[in-house]
């Protein structure tokens, strides 16, 4: 739940840093994370988006994708990218977050999309000259429904009452590791440190502006509220004309991981269906850095079963 949010056209001072931080986390792990695909394999199906690290798929029949049933679940592999290690579902941006909250649907082709974590630090003070956004130093508010600027000293020209990207200059200093001077082992702990930081720095970012969600599909929007474009494609939405039941976001509808199955050896034999049930999942980037040197961090060990020794093929009937 949100405390005290900033509906007031402000930023909060205290999370400046946290959203620079969080940009750069977000840099950093996207280059580590390619920089790790060089070295270890990454498949995914053909028919569904599940993603698997080995150089051979697994037979665990999970695919649900067209014509599963003929291919009894089965997937059919092939090599996989970074944006299927994460995804960052992307939103519309609000150059005015106050004045201009809600995009129409007749705006839908004119106001840019970009990854929700991004709007969101911008949102939170990030400044980038590709998506201007307005900063106000005096709090607006909102009179019968309209927003209002009470600005001590009001300006001839309303260009000069808002602090425009150009006006300052911000400069966000990285504290994070560059991966191109490392080897596989620390790209992997360095990755592994962007992806936590990313997730500690979103959730403070959320505990004070507001995301939304759709409760049919995975459509996001960063903001006071959610916008009118009528492009639900869920379950019933002609009863709804297209629009979205907005709800208030979680971390993982802005931070899509995608989780993979547990592999003790990239060379070994792929899953059997019948051990699935002994193996664990953990998200896609944490199962990469692992393999490429990173410990296994502590919250993630019970979900990839580490401490669970599989049977063998031959054992699963006697296992109980």
């Amino acid at each position: 739940m949100l405390e005290d949010p900033p509906h007031n056209g402000l930023l909060v001072p205290k999370l400046v840093h946290v959203a620079h931080r969080v940009y750069l986390a977000r840099k950093s792990l996207l280059s580590g994370v390619a920089k790790l695909l060089a070295s270890i394999p990454l498949l995914i199906c053909k028919f569904c988006p599940e993603v698997h690290v080995g150089r051979v798929g697994h037979g665990i029949r999970t695919c649900n994708g067209p014509e599963s049933s003929t291919r009894s679940a089965t997937h059919i592999w092939r090599k996989a990218g970074v944006h299927n290690v994460v995804f960052f579902p992307k939103c519309f941006h609000l150059h005015d977050r106050v004045g201009n909250a809600r995009v129409t649907h007749k705006e839908k082709h004119h106001v840019p999309r970009m990854p929700a974590i991004l709007e969101l630090c911008i949102q939170a003070g990030v400044d980038l000259d590709k998506y201007p956004t307005k900063r106000r130093t005096k709090p607006v508010y909102s009179v019968e429904g309209r927003i209002v600027d009470f600005e001590e000293g009001m300006m001839e020209d309303d260009d000069e009452q808002m602090m425009t990207t150009e006006k300052r200059t911000t400069v966000v200093r990285s504290d994070c590791c560059s991966v191109h001077d490392l080897d596989l082992k620390q790209t992997s702990t360095a990755t592994m440190e962007s992806w936590f930081q990313m997730l500690a720095g979103v959730k403070e970012l959320m505990g004070k502006y507001s995301a939304w969600t759709c409760g049919f599909c995975p459509e996001v929007q960063v903001g006071p509220k959610g916008h009118k474009v009528r492009n639900c494609r869920a379950t019933k939405h002609q009863a709804r004309d297209g629009q979205h039941a907005w709800q208030e976001a979680r971390i993982e509808d802005l931070i899509g991981p995608n989780y993979v199955w547990n592999v003790g050896n990239l060379d070994g034999p792929p899953l059997e269906n019948s051990l699935k049930r002994y193996c664990g999942k953990a998200p896609a980037v944490v199962e990469l850095c692992v393999h490429g040197g990173a410990a296994i961090p502590d919250e993630y060990q019970s979900m990839m079963r580490v401490d669970v020794v599989p049977p063998g093929r031959d054992e699963v009937d006697i296992v109980a």
